[in-house]
């Protein structure tokens, strides 16, 4: 059973025949996300793909091997680059992202100056937890859109009944080798779901095998050099703080899957996503950020090792950027088998959120940590599912983001200790005996 499976640990070692097909199942898992952003915004799917290797590897040379995650295609910037994108030109999205990596080396810089003790005054377990939640729930809506409507993304698109069946199909598979196999098997779930996935697709009709056939075996992807200009740059670099809340609270996820506390890596963690990003501003890819979905492999499968990140991260390079028919094989998936998959890993992300509320041992007796989960989880978790962001000039706050931020104003502002708060002695009030609890 997964209670059993022994944990692979960051440090571990993982042997390169089990090690490769672990990579694959990362890589499946950020694909489908990745190379969407690209298809919103004009720019290039096989840029985006081997950019994400890039930057992963990147990533993991500056956090040192220390930190499991991947980098992918930021849905941030989707509104922003799609503008500009059009009006001047991919360069200039390139240059104004070189921009906004710059703006993460900087805060990077100054929260090495600062420290990182603040974050626990300002991220209690009481708003970090909930945010978690909200990560994982406010991308629920897209996961069922997925699995429901073959069409994709779309939700006027119709429901289809082959495309929910083979995400049932594909969702099972993943549940049961996860949970009821042992071994290597166990810690292959999503990849093995997929492929079982793929394969009742194939039988359904529900692959085009014409893009695969046309695509060529060996290729390079077009690359575009950056270029500056000063509207594009105040359009999509600030932007950059929400990516910087978002990655916070990825980190903080990380960390409670894995066991660690990652606050003193977070300038690190920082500045390789802002140097990952300026490496793709200066090819003419996507900006990165660090990816929920293989947060979700991660806790499925309690394989931790930052090895298999290395071995995702090249896997990913020499698809997008050497290999056009390995690429259409992949983009040949269906959105349901995806989305089968994706119902599982952001589920996943949620559970963790609430796990870390029961080993923090919050007390909801208290009113403050009741207001401050109740009102993050309804505002982040609504915005997010209902598709709605709070436009702030030429940008928009994600609700993830404007629940972090919710969350953080009013841990500052309510009083610790209230009248509502009290915790009685056994036998006053139905109370028990008071426990050492998470303010």
């Amino acid at each position: 059973m997964a209670a059993d499976r022994p944990i692979i640990g960051v440090d571990k070692r993982v042997p390169v025949a089990k090690a490769i097909p672990l990579g694959i199942q990362h890589f499946m898992s950020m694909f489908g996300s990745t190379v969407l952003v690209p298809f919103l915004t004009g720019l290039s799917p096989s840029l985006a793909i081997m950019c994400s290797g890039i930057g992963t590897i990147l990533y993991l040379l500056v956090t040192r091997g220390k930190i499991p995650s991947y980098l992918g295609s930021s849905f941030a910037f989707i509104t922003p680059i799609a503008m500009v994108a059009s009006s001047q030109g991919v360069g200039a999205v390139g240059g104004a992202l070189i921009v906004t990596g710059l703006v993460y080396v900087a805060v990077a810089g100054i929260i090495k100056v600062a420290g990182t003790g603040w974050l626990d005054f300002i991220l209690p377990a009481p708003v970090v937890a909930p945010v978690i939640v909200v990560i994982g729930l406010g991308l629920s809506a897209t996961a069922v859109k997925m699995a429901f409507f073959n069409g994709g993304y779309d939700s006027g698109a119709p429901f289809s009944y082959e495309g929910f069946a083979v995400a049932a199909l594909t969702l099972a598979v993943s549940v049961v080798f996860s949970t009821c196999f042992r071994g290597f098997w166990s810690t292959i779930p999503v990849l093995i779901g997929v492929l079982v996935g793929y394969a009742a697709s194939c039988m359904l009709g529900l692959v085009d095998f014409q893009p695969i056939a046309e695509a060529a075996w060996i290729g390079l992807p077009t690359l575009t050099a950056p270029t500056f200009d000063l509207g594009a740059i105040i359009l999509i670099a600030p932007v950059a703080i929400v990516i910087i809340i978002e990655h916070i609270g990825h980190l903080l996820v990380v960390g409670e899957v894995v066991g660690k506390n990652y606050n003193d890596m977070l300038p690190r963690s920082l500045l390789g996503d802002g140097l990952s990003t300026m490496v793709s501003g200066f090819l003419g890819g996507t900006p990165t950020t660090t990816y929920a979905e293989n947060i979700g492999v991660m806790s499925a499968t309690r394989v931790y090792s930052t090895q298999i990140f290395w071995y995702a991260g090249g896997i990913a390079f020499i698809v997008g950027g050497f290999c056009p028919k390995i690429e259409a094989i992949i983009n040949s998936i269906p959105t349901s088998v995806m989305g089968g998959v994706s119902l599982l890993l952001f589920g996943l992300i949620a559970s963790n959120g609430l796990r870390m509320l029961v080993s923090n041992r919050v007390d909801f007796s208290k009113a403050r940590n009741l207001m401050l989960v109740s009102a993050i989880l309804v505002v982040g978790v609504g915005m997010e599912t209902a598709g709605i962001k709070i436009p702030v000039g030429a940008y928009e706050i994600p609700g993830m983001a404007t629940s972090a931020i919710v969350g953080v104003i009013l841990n500052l502002c309510l009083p610790k200790d209230t009248v509502a708060d009290k915790t009685y002695p056994a036998g006053e009030a139905g109370g028990d005996v008071p426990v050492k609890t998470q303010e």
